[in-house]
């Protein structure tokens, strides 16, 4: 159950303000909300089905400890686009051929979400975990990514009306920088790693430095452009 809760919630707050759910908003305009709802959801099945079974398939060919760091990177590079505004103007959605309306939102919402970083994060569970918490890593990740869509769907615009700016960016970075230092850890202190248990929090100490040295960096480079 924590691990579910744990994987449902960082799907969440990742999905919030990202542009596939922006571009449900635009959506509504076009379909009725109950063509938006079974094309959406049969979309995030598939793609978050297809995201953990590779994660769980390169579980089983890779030591944990690799599995463990490569996780740990890639929270902490999520953590550190989570900083990053997307100023890519929001795209226009072009009538399409397709006729039947719940499968013209899947095609959209599959395409626009291949690649995108809530799916980076199922293959990162998918990985972590392994295939035996795939069905609990898969159901997490759907049902987050629902939520968020569907909800940012209703209530986008007031919610970005009613919170500050960059809020729900800045909760999504606490989350997976959380997520990338204790990960890193943990893949450090597995046995089989080659780094001896000696050394481990040094280096924990220093990449989280690093880590944080770059967050920085990329706040401040964030803030300059905004002026």
């Amino acid at each position: 159950m924590l691990l579910f809760l744990k994987v449902l919630l960082t799907e969440f707050i990742a999905e919030m303000g990202d542009k596939t759910q922006l571009m449900l908003v635009a959506l509504t305009s076009k379909y009725k909300l109950r063509d938006i709802i079974m094309g959406t959801a049969v979309a995030i099945l598939v793609l978050n089905g297809l995201a953990v079974l590779a994660g769980g398939l390169v579980r089983s060919l890779i030591p944990d400890w690799i599995i463990k760091l490569v996780a740990a990177v890639a929270f902490m590079y999520f953590a550190v686009t989570s900083l990053m505004k997307d100023d890519e103007d929001e795209e226009e959605v072009k009538e399409g051929k397709i006729k039947f309306a719940p499968l013209a939102v899947f095609c959209t919402f599959f395409v626009a979400e291949l690649g995108d970083k809530t799916q980076l994060t199922a293959i990162t569970f998918g990985a972590n975990e392994g295939l035996s918490a795939a069905i609990v890593v898969w159901l997490g990740c759907s049902i987050g990514l629902f939520a968020a869509d569907i909800i940012g769907m209703l209530i986008g615009y007031l919610l970005k009306s009613k919170t500050p700016d960059g809020f729900l960016n800045s909760l999504a970075f606490i989350i997976f920088a959380v997520f990338g230092v204790v990960t890193l850890r943990q893949g450090l202190l597995l046995p089989g790693c080659p780094v001896p248990e000696t050394y481990a929090h040094p280096i924990i100490i220093a990449a989280s430095v690093v880590f944080a040295g770059i967050c920085v960096l990329v706040f401040l480079r964030q803030r300059k452009h905004a002026k």
